[in-house]
């Protein structure tokens, strides 16, 4: 018996002549406006937050500066605050940052506040994640919540592009432009194929609204655009065969480091999770002995461990002379270690860490036989990033449109090193053999192709 025929498939060409889609492009449009609105806000005030537990409170306790062990207990009380903003509010606390970087569809508003107060009590607290997953989270979330008052009777697919707006407008700016922020979202999420530029046009839009009221906030209260930017760069003017061949050393590399910080992270995530408001604290008294360790046994911040690393990237750069190559091995360590605590249970993205650990592991390769700052930073950015997050091309944009004009001579050399890095990833984390238990895959019938194996 012939099986009904299922619903005709959407014409994308014909759904952008649509007065509908118009409509959805408006909605778009406004609602970039209160997502960036909120989104500034909350960065603001975890920026806000940051200065009032490690400088304002020190300060009114009689110390001078902060101690070296001051991280411990307010990581211990950042753990204890995130896992019951898990444990007690609805949802899950935002997406887990040990999955990667995986951007979960459209989030129910009621969901809202837990992402919110896990994502601040991960952030302010010094655990080593960044403000993106979170974002990203809180932009579906609005988008979403928008649909429902704007046009309760809204097909599905209306709230999920709307959602998707939300979250471009959220991060429109976080990396330093939105066309870099709107291609993470799309390679993160595998968008494509025909209905590619249905989702694309309006969350494009609410990002390129997103990043005027970023700008324009920032002119207004001069908070900052709270973006990702290096300056006092060294001039860089061509790759040459050496750097190649370091290049591919980098992508070796990378994969070493990340694929350890992973599966201490994944390792550790089923035992945290048993006891949430046990363990957590301990996992945050973890990150911050870490960071105790750098400050007493150099004469480097905390902060340096501590954090996402988006604030800490430009100085860490542009002041790459004054580290030995000592102190940037001991900060991958102990920044990659409390990093992969983070990871197993706190919440927020994990991007920035990735890049730092990249950019300090590049600083220290700096000092190898004909490898330069420059390349050496833009290389180890795209590979660790690479390798953490799994996305290739995000990864190479990341590490060449931060670099600005050096950027343009640094991607051939970028463009190796994360392509030996995505490949010696993949191979490393190869699916293990199938179980002699189970039965075996039916075999493809005369004259229909059989599926490839993976090279």
């Amino acid at each position: 018996m012939t099986p009904p025929p299922g619903p005709a498939p959407v014409d994308p060409a014909a759904l952008l002549r649509t007065r509908s889609y118009v409509q959805l492009l408006l909605l778009a449009a406004i609602i970039g406006v209160p997502v960036s609105c909120v989104a500034y806000g909350f960065l603001w005030l975890v920026s806000q937050l940051q200065d009032a537990l490690f400088s304002d409170l020190p300060d009114r306790l009689g110390y001078a500066t902060a101690p070296d062990w001051w991280p411990i207990p307010v990581l211990a009380v950042g753990g204890l605050l995130t896992a019951g903003a898990i444990r007690r509010l609805p949802g899950t606390g935002g997406h887990h940052p040990a999955d990667g970087f995986k951007p979960g569809g459209a989030l129910p508003p009621v969901e809202l506040p837990g992402v919110m107060l896990a994502a601040l009590a991960t952030l302010s607290f010094g655990a080593v994640l960044g403000p993106e997953a979170p974002l990203i989270a809180i932009g579906s979330g609005l988008g979403v919540l928008a649909v429902r008052l704007a046009a309760r009777e809204a097909p599905p697919m209306a709230a999920t592009v709307i959602a998707a707006a939300g979250s471009f407008a959220s991060i429109s700016t976080l990396f330093g432009s939105p066309l870099l922020a709107a291609f993470l979202l799309l390679e993160a999420s595998g968008l494509g194929g025909p209905m590619l530029g249905v989702v694309l046009v309006p969350g494009l839009l609410a990002a390129g609204v997103g990043t005027l009221i970023f700008v324009g906030l920032d002119s207004i209260t001069g908070l900052g655009t709270f973006s990702l930017a290096l300056t006092n760069v060294p001039d860089f003017d061509r790759p040459t065969v050496a750097m190649f061949g370091w290049a591919i050393v980098i992508g070796l590399a990378a994969p070493l480091l990340g694929l350890g910080i992973r599966h201490l992270a994944r390792s550790l995530r089923p035992v945290v999770e048993r006891r949430m408001t046990v363990f957590l604290p301990l996992v945050g008294i973890g990150v911050g002995a870490l960071a105790a360790v750098l400050a007493a046994l150099t004469d480097h911040p905390a902060s340096d461990v501590l954090f996402s690393g988006q604030d800490q990237l430009p100085s860490l750069v542009a002041q790459a002379s004054e580290w030995s190559v000592g102190a940037l091995l001991l900060l991958v360590a102990c920044k990659g270690l409390a990093y992969a605590l983070s990871l197993s249970a706190f919440r927020g993205g994990p991007v920035f860490p990735a890049m730092f650990i990249g950019a300090a592991g590049g600083i220290a390769a700096s000092h190898l036989p004909g490898l330069s700052l420059v390349p050496a930073v833009a290389m180890g950015i795209g590979a660790m990033s690479t390798v953490m997050l799994g996305l290739p091309l995000t990864s190479t944009m990341l590490a060449t449109l931060l670099l600005e004009v050096d950027g343009l001579a640094v991607v051939p050399l970028v463009i190796v090193a994360v392509v030996v890095a995505y490949v010696a990833t993949a191979r490393l984390t190869r699916a293990p053999p199938a179980d002699p238990a189970e039965p075996a895959a039916p075999t493809a019938a005369a004259g229909e192709p059989r599926a490839r194996a993976p090279v």
